[in-house]
């Protein structure tokens, strides 16, 4: 079977991939082999998708192979990082540990996504609604009195000029600035696909006010809690920094990942380039992980810094909606007062202008 053929057949969501890490674990500590427990597994999968995963995973232990070995086939399935925790308990004997603290790092992500991605959906909302109330006051309210306005022997004020004008632009190029849209969104996502695109666009959003601290806060969390992880279930530390990189989408951060790797086997220590780095990641960070390497026991300080920015990022979230909502409200009430002024002035000209 192809790696093609793999990648579009086979697929499990999050939820799912922290339910087999979850159960397995379970499983395996009450004694019920792998096997077993993946064919229970897939008796009782919800979806095709999860049930022929486990499946394939069966065949290969069936087949002689070890469990991190048929999850290095489905790749795009696990990713690294589970595959590692995995492999590393099989060599190590202390696989339902690693299982559960695969579930446990898995829920960690989930949550840590919900809430930067709950934190957003009201400021989205927020720009469609008075976006749309916009275009529709533009477009179907506007012209219904905009013969009116034409007709009057008087020059009309700038802001209903151009109020005029976009609603001429709307009304008879809609379909084409429709279009074109489209097109700069198909172009942008086709750009994405570029790897320098994508690194100038990381290096952007991590420099925008308010959102750019939001995404270094949750960077932060990802890296602490899953070094701390993998260091934690005895991954090289050499190996963990290049899995890191591997799972970190953050282009900025991933090419820091690979540097730190390729300093730690010339003997440099993280810390020394976390120094070098204090916009990317903060002193305290780099001062806690020194302290970490010194006393030897860097596992345990990446783990108290990961729950410290765990609930710096639950602050920053919920606080998010406070610090946006007045930025939010001053936009809508600009663009939608702007609205209004254009089509009450002209109306106020005309009382001003009738005698009796």
């Amino acid at each position: 079977m192809t790696n093609l053929k793999l990648r579009f057949s086979y697929g499990l969501s999050l939820q799912d991939q922290i339910l087999f890490a979850k159960r397995l674990s379970m499983l395996a500590k009450s004694g019920v082999t792998l096997l077993e427990g993946l064919q229970m597994l897939a008796r009782q999968a919800h979806s095709g998708s999860s049930k022929r995963v486990f499946e394939f995973m069966a065949r290969d232990l069936e087949h002689g192979l070890y469990l991190h070995q048929s999850m290095k086939k489905l790749k795009h399935v696990f990713g690294d990082f589970s595959m590692n925790l995995v492999r590393v308990g099989e060599l190590t004997g202390s696989l339902p540990e690693n299982l559960e603290y695969l579930a446990v790092e898995l829920k960690k992500k989930q949550d840590l996504r919900r809430k930067v991605i709950g934190s957003l959906i009201y400021p989205v909302i927020i720009v469609i609604a008075t976006l749309g109330i916009g275009t529709l006051l533009i477009a179907y309210v506007f012209p219904k009195i905009l013969p009116i306005f034409k007709s009057l022997n008087f020059d009309l004020p700038w802001s209903t000029r151009v109020l005029i004008f976009v609603s001429d632009l709307i009304l008879h190029h809609g379909l084409l600035i429709f279009m074109g849209l489209v097109l700069l969104t198909v172009i942008f996502l086709i750009s994405l696909t570029i790897r320098k695109v994508r690194l100038a666009i990381h290096h952007i959003m991590l420099r925008l006010p308010i959102f750019g601290k939001l995404a270094q806060t949750y960077q932060m969390a990802n890296f602490t809690r899953t070094l701390g992880l993998l260091l934690r279930c005895d991954v090289m530390i050499v190996d963990a920094t290049v899995i890191m990189a591997e799972i970190t989408n953050n282009l900025v951060y991933q090419k820091q990942y690979y540097i730190i790797s390729e300093n730690l086997k010339s003997g440099q220590p993280i810390s020394a380039h976390l120094h070098k780095k204090t916009r990317l990641f903060p002193p305290i960070m780099s001062q806690m992980v020194s302290v970490g390497e010194t006393a030897g026991n860097l596992s345990d300080t990446l783990a108290y810094l990961g729950e410290m920015y765990e609930a710096e990022l639950d602050d920053a979230t919920k606080n998010l909606s406070t610090v946006i909502e007045p930025i939010l409200m001053i936009f809508m009430g600009v663009l939608v007062g702007f609205i209004a002024l254009s089509i009450i002035t002209p109306i106020y000209g005309v009382v001003q202008n009738i005698h009796p």
